[in-house]
């Protein structure tokens, strides 16, 4: 496939019987990058993600002053520290919503001002709350976009610290990039939250790879915390540059995962432990309740579907999991009812409407849809192939390309739009 092929059609299959190994985690490399750059001295990452998102953070990274040498999936990272020198030009980061969210958070360390942008989506998805909480800890800051959006100018000269109250219901990774820059706070930083935090998960990878690099935080335990709803970083702490091992992306195993389902077959993912913190191994209980057979081990995760067909779960609630919710909806189409996808508003500010997209393209292709304000309604029926739409979306594509291993006809739009985190995807797919 070139990067220009307008359209990919997706020939069916019977039942998958494959070992896979996919891509590094993009959540694991886009944390590590960053962290290793706030270190002093040379971090080597290996089996990082070659990927559009990864490539924007490399490339800010080396705008504000470090050498990122990428040999294959092994990324080499001089790290800077605090104090590192302003970008001329304002930082660029398509639209990648980790790239933004702690890029922006990183800025406030920096000796001067930086502009950071992004492509026509990115300047539609808000960042109001993140900008929010790094001013209640002192940080300068100004949303130059319209609707509190990007472009934003971030002041830099440091970040006092304190406490804070967050507002985390629409994207874990605003509190995922107070936390990595709060160590370098003056003093410590404490993090309470106003109502529901979604995708919870994801902070907890980020406290892992913290910890993998010297730094304690930790929830609760702090003066004025409440239980495990409030989080503490301490001042003085500083990231220990060092040989860092990424895992395989459970993002990615989602798709052959969801394949083997769909198909009536068996998939293993190489490489990906049983004991994993990535939100989006979610999926594997997912369908094992749904009658799949599982063997997970400490270095793959085996998933056999089962003889007599899916069924329903009727209702789920994939708040934890919001990006593994789209291959979910696909995989609801072969099940044996309905199923109500719950707690998922926040794909609404992803890198589409995903919940709108979703409603279409499920019921282009003969499925029937209904998308709530927070949720999703799937009513298996008679499918057909279709020209799915993908809206430069990579889960888009990656999702509804898993339905044509099962309906003639099915042709994925703009395939390309898989390079943002899994360029060979559909190599890959065809393998299976």
């Amino acid at each position: 496939m070139t990067e220009d092929t307008k359209s990919l059609p997706v020939r069916p299959t019977g039942p998958i019987d494959a070992s896979v190994r996919v891509p590094g985690s993009k959540s694991i490399t886009n944390r590590a990058l960053p962290l290793a750059f706030l270190a002093e001295g040379e971090s080597v990452l290996t089996g990082c993600l070659r990927s559009d998102d990864t490539e924007v953070m490399c490339n800010a990274l080396r705008a504000l002053g470090s050498t990122v040498d990428v040999a294959d999936t092994t990324f080499r990272v001089q790290g800077h520290g605090p104090g590192f020198p302003p970008s001329q030009t304002p930082l660029y980061i398509q639209n990648s919503g980790t790239s933004a969210r702690f890029l922006t958070a990183v800025l406030t360390l920096g000796a001067g001002p930086v502009v950071l942008d992004g492509n026509e989506r990115m300047r539609e998805r808000p960042i109001s709350h993140l900008r929010d909480a790094l001013e209640g800890l002192g940080a300068r800051l100004e949303i130059l976009g319209r609707e509190d959006c990007p472009p934003v100018r971030v002041a830099g000269g440091g970040l006092p610290g304190g406490s804070v109250y967050m507002d985390a219901s629409a994207s874990s990774q605003y509190v995922s990039a107070v936390l990595m820059v709060a160590p370098y706070a003056r003093q410590d930083v404490q993090i309470h939250f106003l109502g529901k935090i979604v995708s919870r998960p994801y902070i907890d990878l980020t406290l892992q790879v913290m910890g993998d690099f010297g730094v304690e935080a930790h929830w609760g335990g702090g003066e004025g915390e409440v239980g495990e709803n409030s989080l503490l970083v301490k001042a003085g702490q500083r990231y220990r540059a060092r040989d860092y091992a990424v895992e395989p992306d459970a993002s990615s195993a989602v798709y052959p995962l969801c394949a083997a389902a769909i198909t009536g077959g068996r998939v293993r993912i190489e490489g990906l432990s049983k004991d994993s913190l990535q939100a989006d191994l979610a999926i594997v209980d997912l369908l094992e309740r749904m009658g799949c057979r599982v063997n997970r081990e400490s270095d793959a995760i085996e998933l056999i579907a089962p003889k007599k067909g899916l069924r329903s779960l009727g209702e789920v609630n994939m708040n934890d999991c919001p990006d593994a919710s789209l291959a979910y909806a696909v995989v609801c189409l072969f099940a044996d009812g309905p199923t109500v996808i719950q707690d998922i508003w926040n794909l609404k500010i992803k890198e589409t409407d995903r919940l709108a997209a979703l409603e279409t393209e499920l019921s282009r292709m003969g499925g029937r849809a209904e998308a709530g304000e927070d949720s999703l309604r799937i009513q298996p029926g008679p499918l057909h192939g279709a020209a799915i739409e993908t809206y430069d979306d990579h889960r888009m594509a990656m999702s509804f390309a898993l339905a044509g291993l099962r309906v003639p006809g099915i042709e994925i739009l703009d395939p390309g739009c898989v390079s943002k985190t899994w360029p060979d995807f559909f190599e890959t797919l065809e393998s299976l």
